[in-house]
C-alpha cells in the first residue's frame, strides 16, 4: 500500500481513527522540527561554525521572519478549524480549503513552518539551520507533498484539487495567473 493510500484510508476514515491518529501526526511534525533546530546548533557545534549575523543584525532579519511565519501558520490553522478539521492529515477538513492564503498558494501553512524555521536559525545565528537543515527540510516536504499529499487530495477532491493544483502554485504566490501549472 502507497503512503498516500494510507492518509486516504485515514482522511476518508471513521472520525475516531482520525481523532486518533491525530496527536501522532502532531508529535511526528513537532519531533521534526525539534530534529531541525537540535541538529542544526548541533552540527554548528561539531563543524565550529561561525556565527550567522550575531546580535542585532540576527534578530533584525529573524524576528520578521518568526512573526510573518507564526502569522501565516496560525491563520491557516484557523481556517482549517472553521472548516472542522485540523492542519494534520490524517483529520483535514472535509471540504477542500481555497480561500485566504490558501487562494495564493497551495501550502501556506508550510511556507509559514518554513520562514519560522528560517528565522529562528537567524534568531540564533545558526549557519547551518539556515542554509542546510532548513533548506533539505523544505526539500524533504516538498517531496511528500508531490508523493504522498497531492496524490490523497486528487483522490479525495477529485477534479476541484486537480483545478485547484493547476491554478495555484505551490509555496511561492505570483501575481499573473495562467492556466499552466506552476509548482
Amino acid at each position: 500500500m502507497r503512503p498516500a493510500d494510507v492518509f486516504y484510508s485515514v482522511a476518508a476514515g471513521p472520525r475516531w481513527r482520525r481523532v486518533l491518529l491525530t496527536p501522532v501526526g502532531l508529535l511526528v511534525f513537532g519531533g521534526l522540527l525539534l530534529l531541525v533546530v537540535w541538529g542544526s546548533l548541533s552540527t554548528d557545534r561539531a563543524l565550529g561554525l561561525p556565527q550567522l549575523f550575531p546580535g542585532v543584525p540576527g534578530m533584525a532579519v529573524g524576528l520578521p521572519l518568526v512573526a510573518a511565519g507564526v502569522a501565516l501558520w496560525g491563520s491557516c490553522i484557523a481556517l482549517f478549524w472553521s472548516a472542522r478539521g485540523t492542519p494534520v492529515p490524517f483529520n483535514p477538513p472535509r471540504e477542500l480549503v481555497v480561500t485566504g492564503p490558501y487562494a495564493l498558494m497551495r501550502n501556506p501553512m508550510l511556507a509559514g513552518v518554513f520562514a519560522c524555521l528560517f528565522g529562528l536559525g537567524f534568531l540564533l545565528h545558526s549557519l547551518s539551520m539556515v542554509f542546510l537543515w532548513t533548506p533539505i527540510f523544505v526539500a524533504l516536504n516538498a517531496v511528500e507533498l508531490k508523493l504522498v499529499e497531492e496524490p490523497e487530495l486528487e483522490r479525495r477532491f477529485g477534479e476541484s484539487f486537480k483545478e485547484y493544483r493547476r491554478r495555484v502554485p505551490m509555496f511561492i504566490p505570483y501575481a499573473a495567473r495562467s492556466g499552466k501549472n506552476r509548482t
